[in-house]
């Protein structure tokens, strides 16, 4: 497995955790709490909700057939802190699939490494590229379309968050608690300090290794760590985790302390979830359990073109593998059409395996 060395700059690629599980579970303890449907709906009013063509997005029968008890949403992350979603030229830096058993109440989160060598579309042309450009030349849709695609999935339904609505949400909720070690120490505190000089904060040093309560910004700038053992793809653990630690912090907040976070999270939120969507997911959220958080694909060798790319090795095995061990289906088939993209970029990059 070979990691990516390139050094990126830029801070305001940071945002790479994903919590619409927190934002869902808040949601519906508060409307519950205060007054129901009425009450839900004006607070959702405040969010941003883009439709997208549910013919457009790669989709086939026999995925719908075979994932028919999964309710898979996409989660994006975007690499800007601007409360601008209709303008797409921002990459989704960030892609975890919430994978949902509707029959067990298992939530899986998979992510889906970035820099991907997968096929998408780019203005209006199926080419190889990495995955997190998907999002840059067509939004929420198009990134749905090459994951569906790509990896045969029923994906109907996503949510974006930016760069600020994850400082400030951990901030609102006083803070995630996280096991940071000896060796993340050093890349925490450089992280810690740019996002201290973007926005003229003053967030403190870690000192030690063990359990910390992170604020936002040291939540941020832990799941930005990349150049440790595992490189990007320890990366996405590490968002993993600040997720579901702010999902348990969150199951134990006071009304006001829910009222204020949803307040502060609404408006930098974009999804086309609709309400009765999110009180659907009400059965299954508030007995949520994690199990099997993994990154995609499972077997993938670096290779560097025009620049570099995650290549997974093949795709069509990995794709087999994640319908056989994360959807159970030993007797799966997979579709020519990814075959034909596996076949593409094996001869792209001639990895073979």
């Amino acid at each position: 497995m070979s990691k990516n060395k390139t050094k990126k700059t830029g801070i305001q690629k940071a945002i790479k955790i994903i919590f619409i599980i927190l934002v869902i579970i808040v949601i519906i303890a508060l409307a519950i709490l205060a007054g129901g449907w009425t009450y839900i709906n004006s607070l959702l009013g405040g969010m941003n909700q883009e439709q997208i063509d549910q013919n457009q997005i790669g989709i086939d029968e026999e995925s719908l057939k075979n994932l028919k008890k999964y309710r898979n949403i996409a989660l994006l992350g975007v690499d800007t802190r601007e409360d601008n979603y209709e303008s797409y030229n921002n990459r989704s830096d960030c892609i975890i699939i919430a994978s949902i058993n509707e029959e067990t109440s298992e939530v899986r989160l998979i992510s889906v490494y970035r820099d991907t060598y997968l096929q998408i579309v780019e203005n209006g042309k199926k080419v190889l590229d990495k995955v997190t450009h998907a999002y840059a030349f067509g939004g929420p849709q198009n990134t749905l379309l090459a994951l569906n695609t790509n990896l045969d999935l029923n994906i109907k339904e996503y949510v974006t968050v930016n760069f600020d609505a994850v400082m400030e949400a951990v901030d609102a909720i006083g803070g995630v608690t996280i096991n940071v070690t000896k060796e993340e120490i050093q890349y925490i505190n450089n992280y810690i300090d740019g996002l201290n000089e973007l926005l003229n904060k003053s967030s403190r040093h870690i000192t030690s290794a063990g359990n910390q309560r992170l604020d936002g910004i040291q939540a941020v700038a832990y799941s930005r760590i990349r150049y440790t053992s595992g490189g990007d793809y320890k990366r996405t653990e590490r968002m993993r985790t600040v997720l579901e630690a702010m999902v348990t912090k969150a199951k134990t907040l006071s009304l006001s302390q829910l009222n204020n976070l949803v307040n502060l999270i609404i408006p930098k939120i974009s999804t086309n979830l609709s309400s009765g969507d999110i009180i659907s997911l009400l059965p299954t959220l508030f007995k949520t359990t994690f199990t099997d958080s993994m990154g995609w694909p499972y077997d993938t060798k670096g290779i560097t073109l025009d620049r570099w790319y995650g290549v997974p090795t093949t795709l069509e095995s990995n794709v087999i593998k994640l319908h056989k061990e994360i959807f159970g289906n030993e007797n799966y088939t997979l579709p020519e059409e990814i075959k034909t993209i596996s076949d593409e970029i094996v001869t792209k990059t001639g990895y073979k395996e």
